[in-house]
């Protein structure tokens, strides 16, 4: 299973200038208690914001670049590929 978590303003905001533009407690962790242990694949530049690995996950960043590499992550070069991964790992269920 596949699972997009996403949070949004009301204008469909996700983010300015590379940061979360709230910071809402509860939010951060709720995407914790759910993504935790799962395989979580995000784009190159959501990686770089995040500045490390999210603790306790798989993290599968998704770039374009095929020389890209980063401590505590895999690499994959599509969505197609990252999914690939987790599911050949054993994910049930992986978000997005």
């Amino acid at each position: 299973m596949v699972s997009a978590i996403v949070a949004t303003a009301r204008n469909n905001v996700i983010g300015k200038d590379n940061q979360i533009p709230w910071y809402l407690p509860a939010d951060l962790a709720y995407f914790k208690r759910t993504t935790l242990q799962h395989h979580v694949l995000m784009g190159r530049n959501c990686f770089k914001s995040i500045g490390r690995p999210l603790p306790k996950r798989t993290n599968i960043v998704i770039t374009r670049d095929p020389f890209y590499r980063a401590d505590g992550v895999l690499v994959a070069h599509s969505i197609e590929e990252a999914l690939g991964i987790a599911f050949d790992n054993g994910e049930a269920e992986a978000f997005i």
